[in-house]
């Protein structure tokens, strides 16, 4: 939410793919709509990727001496996977720093373990078990919360003066955080 009102133009257009696909219903956005927008998915995956939910995963131990690209990593050896570090990583990202949704929309990349770059809830054995409630509850309540209602920043901050720092610790919290007033439209 916070990158979106950052963001203005994000907004809008994530906003009119919501309104284009739930038309002129005052109905509600709804888990059988998530797949009619790529832009909002694309939305969440940029989110996870700029502010992952946690700056570690769980670490593993290394059961036996194995060699990974020329590097050795000795057995009983705790391995760290620095998942805020594989974010912001510009051999993998182009200009990492910046909030750009369209990085997703063109490509097969998911966040379900498969695309080793971009794990936000990990992978394998040990991948976070509310993947799936996540994925679902992700959408539903970013779709929601843009369709049925504008933004504005308490106290009158402009979006473009808005603090996008991240505070670090097991998870990631904003370093302000946002506080952001319903308008209805």
């Amino acid at each position: 939410m916070a990158e979106l009102m950052h963001n203005p133009e994000k907004m809008l257009k994530a906003q009119a793919e919501i309104k284009k696909v739930i038309g002129n219903d005052d109905r509600t956005f709804e888990e059988s709509d998530i797949s009619g927008v790529p832009y909002l998915r694309a939305v969440i995956k940029e989110t996870l990727r700029l502010h992952s939910p946690v700056t570690f995963l769980v670490a593993h131990k290394a059961i036996t001496d194995v060699e990974i690209k020329g590097h050795m990593v000795p057995k009983d050896a705790q391995i760290m996977c620095n998942l805020w570090a594989m974010g912001q990583d510009p051999n993998v990202w182009s200009d990492p720093q910046r909030f750009e949704p369209e990085r997703f929309l063109d490509v097969e990349i998911d966040f379900k373990g498969r695309d080793f770059e971009f794990i936000p809830f990990g992978a394998g054995r040990r991948m976070c078990p509310g993947l799936p409630l996540a994925d679902i509850m992700l959408h539903l309540m970013l779709g929601t919360l843009i369709h049925k209602f504008d933004w504005k920043i308490e106290g009158g901050i402009r979006t473009q003066d808005m603090d996008m720092t991240d505070k670090f610790a097991f998870t990631l919290k904003k370093n302000l955080p946002l506080m952001a007033i319903p308008i209805k439209f």
